[in-house]
Formats: structure tokens, sequence, C-alpha cells
């Protein structure tokens, strides 16, 4: 009886090696190609801005872990990454990081509004 369930059970298995696997494939557009290499572009620039030791500090003094900075900038939309991207860059080269923080803050408490993020937590 043990033996004849083990067959059944290993002819099962054979034949369902037999059968092929499905695979989902759809066309990209260049838009898409070009958005998605727009945004690694963008998440770098934010990523090297933020990596810099003054505003890692000035983050620190404000109460942010620096994974909750890492994880929020991830989170952010396509929109929102180029906005911050671009203003990051219209600025001038260390003139003013404590503008950048402000910046990012506003992001995440706009985020914290909408409710994509939890920043404060809720207390029971």
């Amino acid at each position: 009886m043990r033996s004849r369930c083990l067959v059944y059970v290993l002819c099962l298995a054979m034949l369902n090696l037999g059968s092929p696997l499905v695979a989902q494939a759809e066309l990209v557009s260049t838009l898409q190609a070009v958005e998605a290499s727009t945004r690694a572009q963008d998440l770098a620039a934010v990523n090297a801005a933020l990596a810099r030791d003054e505003v890692r500090a000035q983050f620190e003094a404000l109460g942010v872990e620096p994974a909750q900075i890492e994880s929020r900038i991830a989170a952010l939309t396509d929109a929102e990454l180029r906005t911050l991207a671009g203003q990051m860059a219209d600025m001038p080269a260390g003139a003013d990081a404590l503008a950048v923080i402000g910046i990012v803050f506003l992001v995440l408490l706009i985020l914290e509004a909408v409710g994509v993020i939890d920043i404060f937590k809720k207390f029971p």
C-alpha cells in the first residue's frame, strides 16, 4: 500500500517535469526604459548628496536614523525623486546643506501626511 502510493506520487512528479514553465513577457516602450534609467540617475544623485558627513550629522541632530533615510528615499515616486534631484542639482556646491535637509524633510512630511510612510509612530 505504501509503495503503491509512492509510485503514484513519483509518476505525477515525472509528468510535471515535462510540462513547460510559463513565462510572462511584455513590450517595454522607450519612454519606460528612459524613465527607469532616469530614476537610477536621480537616486544616485540624491544618495551622493545624502552620503556627505554634514548632511548625515544634521539628520542625526534632527533625530532621523540613517536606515530610515535610505528606505524613505527608496519609497519616493519617480516624480518626487526627479524634483528632489533637480533641486539639489541647482544648489551651489556645499553652500546650502541645510536647504537639502529641509527639502528632504519637507518631502518626508508630505509622504507622512498622504499616508505613504509612518514617520511618527502612533502611541497607544
